[in-house]
């Protein structure tokens, strides 16, 4: 069996397991917020639900879970998409760039949430 350095879990059923659970997660969140939003909320109580380590928790909980949902898709689209046969003998390099500038971008993302949430006062 062939596998990917730059896979996530180094099998396609533990990604595809991941990505199901992480949409899971991701719909929870969205349906959280969105209903809090729709019951109709001032910025005093958005601001004090979101300070709760329950919602601080959850909110990380979701930011994971898309960076994971997110490396997971988009390291399929760029193996798929991405290869010699479509683009010529740089592929490799453009693959590489793409992950690499992926992952960065996750990164930062990631990273900004955690300051947001738990940093900043």
């Amino acid at each position: 069996m062939v596998t990917q350095v730059t896979s996530f879990s180094r099998s396609g059923v533990s990604d595809w397991l991941i990505q199901r659970v992480t949409s899971l997660i991701l719909l929870a969140y969205f349906l959280c917020v969105a209903g809090t939003l729709v019951m109709g909320v001032d910025y005093s109580s958005w601001k004090a639900m979101n300070e709760t380590v329950g919602m601080r928790i959850f909110t990380l909980l979701a930011v994971l879970s898309m960076a994971a949902h997110a490396w997971i898709g988009l390291w399929s689209v760029f193996t798929d998409y991405v290869t010699e046969r479509m683009l010529g003998p740089r592929a490799n390099f453009l693959r590489l760039v793409c992950q690499v500038g992926t992952i960065l971008v996750l990164l930062v993302l990631v990273l900004w949430v955690i300051e947001i949430m738990w940093v900043s006062p």
